[in-house]
């Protein structure tokens, strides 16, 4: 009987070891965020208090740095959460797609960082390849969804089904070199990255990302750092 005790509190011990604690719910004002290559105002919209995010023009080409930066965040691995919420610009070029996610690791001068975002627009398109680019995966320098689409096909991307002008959950478990997306309380991750760019040892800020043509809000965030 106490062996069994001994390993129930054991095995106690290990699952707290590995379990995100310390959970900070951020306060998003303006004194604690920084734009970075992006346009920014807190609003409300839809609800409680959001940051809304908006690309700059003067920024060219995809899945560069252009998040709202939350100062103060040090972030390396356990669990990102938020609510998000995207919609098409009204001067929006063709390509839009309502680009919208979350930014982590990001290094102090902003030239390095980790990123996983959405398409919601592709989620319900009638084009099924189009369909499997609504989740992506990018790294910045270096990986944008070009260069991984065309070296690694499908790897970095995949399908959820999402949509334009909606709040939705959107959670990133990070380990070392691993990342794992999920939205709105799936149990299983829609996107798995075993081999995240920057490795197992970069760490950083986290941010809100946005990409040309979306107009962005956020709210609701919690990091969960894992001890």
């Amino acid at each position: 009987m106490k062996c069994v005790q001994s390993m129930i509190i054991l095995w106690g011990c290990i699952l707290l070891l590995n379990y995100p604690v310390n959970a900070q719910n951020i306060d998003l004002s303006q004194e604690r965020l920084k734009p970075v290559g992006v346009s920014m105002e807190i609003v409300n919209y839809q609800g409680p208090k959001s940051v809304k995010v908006i690309k700059s023009p003067e920024v060219k080409g995809p899945d560069q740095p252009t998040f709202v930066k939350v100062t103060g965040s040090d972030f390396k691995n356990g669990v990102i959460e938020a609510k998000i919420l995207s919609n098409i610009a009204e001067d929006a070029p063709a390509m839009a797609r309502g680009f919208i996610g979350i930014t982590f690791r990001i290094n102090k001068d902003n030239s390095k960082f980790e990123g996983m975002y959405l398409r919601p627009k592709n989620a319900r398109s009638e084009n099924q390849l189009r369909r499997n680019h609504s989740v992506q995966y990018f790294s910045y320098p270096g990986y944008s969804f070009r260069v991984l689409r065309k070296k690694s096909p499908g790897k970095y991307e995949s399908y959820e089904d999402m949509s334009i002008g909606k709040w939705m959950k959107i959670k990133i478990e990070v380990h070392d070199a691993r990342a794992k997306l999920f939205i709105n309380d799936d149990e299983h991750p829609c996107l798995i990255v075993n081999d995240l760019k920057h490795g197992p040892n970069a760490h950083g800020a986290v941010g809100f990302w946005v990409d040309g043509g979306t107009e962005g809000y956020f709210r609701n965030l919690e990091i969960k750092p894992e001890i």
